[in-house]
């Protein structure tokens, strides 16, 4: 998803004291990754498993609680439940964003939930990668859809963000699965622009090859790429991205059979009604990219089911704090 706030964070990033320790010691063991994997914590939903406080729910909150007979889900929270942490691009503050190190270091942040974006090779090979070109995260150049999986294979996508990353690579969805299915997490996934019904059908092959289909939920601003996933793997369940809202959030939730509706902080600001109406309908409300506990404060009040952000651990410490 789109996220102005990153050449900031970076920046941000650049001037941490602590970075080069916290990158030394996580990047030696992203690299290796010879410790033994967590326990993956596994339930219906994102919300059943928000941050790291542990507790469950299924249902809307403020006002819109399953006592008051919603159509719920496992995708909305109960009334008091903590927000859904969802790590975006795993933990894109402290490590390389869309690489296995940043999702363990969103892992032993607490995090569940890991949000990445997915897009072909030339050859047509998925890869977690967020922009169309190599340029900004790695040490190449050009843009993805024209590098070979084996060009992308060697590229460096840690050097640009600290020099103890020097050397990560930009994992294959297959790869970034098998490490969520051994290690624990969940995938939140973005298909990153147009794709092809053979591109989604590659998507769908290599979530099912890793027997990862319960714990992957697939988003995406593209319309078409959420139809043929429903087409192709109706047991997936579905998020409609949007950076503004629609005119009518509900009936397209209810024509592509959406499990949730993922907006970005500001369109919902303009109108933060339509959560009701939404969770109404039996369709969850996440929210991106939020970095601030002011924001989620109020994001938890108006009753959002989960927020994507680059901070996972703090929201996860913070949503925990407003649960005791």
């Amino acid at each position: 998803m789109r996220d102005a706030q990153l050449p900031a964070a970076r920046s941000r990033r650049r001037r941490t004291a602590g970075l080069v320790a916290v990158a030394t010691a996580v990047a030696g063991l992203a690299t290796a990754f010879v410790v033994a994997a967590p326990p993956s914590r596994s339930a219906p939903g994102p919300v059943a498993e928000a941050g790291t406080s542990g507790k469950a729910g299924t249902a809307a909150h403020s006002g819109t609680s399953a006592g008051a007979g919603l159509a719920a889900t496992p995708w909305m929270r109960r009334a008091g439940a903590p927000l859904t942490v969802i790590a975006h691009r795993g933990a894109s503050s402290a490590a390389p964003e869309n690489t296995l190190v940043s999702d363990e270091v969103a892992r032993r942040g607490g995090a569940v939930w890991i949000e990445n974006d997915v897009q072909p090779s030339k050859d047509g090979v998925p890869y977690i990668l967020h922009d169309t070109t190599v340029d900004r995260t790695t040490d190449g150049t050009g843009p993805v859809r024209s590098l070979t999986s084996a060009q992308l294979n060697a590229l460096d996508a840690g050097s640009w963000f600290a020099p103890a990353y020097a050397g990560t690579r930009v994992p294959t969805l297959a790869a970034q699965l098998a490490d969520l299915r051994t290690r624990g997490g969940k995938l939140l996934l973005e298909i990153k622009g147009r794709h092809s019904h053979a591109e989604v059908a590659r998507i769908v092959r290599d979530v099912r090859e890793q027997g990862m289909a319960d714990r992957v939920f697939v988003q995406s601003f593209d319309v078409p790429s959420l139809r043929y996933t429903h087409e192709l793997a109706p047991e997936l369940p579905l998020g409609l991205l949007r950076s503004t809202l629609d005119a009518d959030p509900v009936a397209l939730a209810k024509e592509l059979d959406l499990a949730a509706y993922n907006v970005s902080d500001a369109a919902l600001s303009t109108r933060p009604g339509i959560i009701g109406d939404l969770h109404a309908a039996g369709v969850a409300v996440n929210v991106w990219t939020v970095d601030t506990p002011a924001r989620w404060k109020a994001l938890s009040a108006l009753g959002v089911d989960g927020v994507i952000t680059n901070r996972p651990t703090e929201l996860g410490g913070w949503s925990a704090g407003q649960t005791r």
